[in-house]
């Protein structure tokens, strides 16, 4: 019983890590060497970076981006690698 627990808990917490972390289908994630404390510089970022990937990038506004055609919704995060906290862009899917 002990072991059964310890396995679901184990796969909860990768569960949540993945899903925190933009590891999801279709998402796509960008870590930058620089971190950006404003928005309009890191919303420059993201296109020039995904422009730079051969992909067709339109900012529309408040958090949302046209690539390629489809929808996403920009999110942020922090996180700590090593001690050093990191900025990943995650760009999520919104589904129609």
């Amino acid at each position: 019983m002990g072991i059964i627990l310890i396995f679901v808990i184990g796969a909860a917490m990768l569960a949540l890590f993945n899903w925190l972390m933009g590891y999801g289908k279709g998402y796509i994630q960008i870590d930058f060497e620089e971190r950006f404390f404003k928005e309009k510089e890191h919303i420059e970022a993201i296109k020039l970076e995904l422009e730079n990937q051969g992909k067709e990038v339109h900012y529309q506004g408040n958090g949302h981006f046209k690539i390629d055609d489809r929808p996403y919704s920009f999110i942020e995060r922090i996180v700590s690698m090593g001690g050093v906290p990191m900025q990943r862009t995650i760009l999520k899917p919104i589904k129609k």
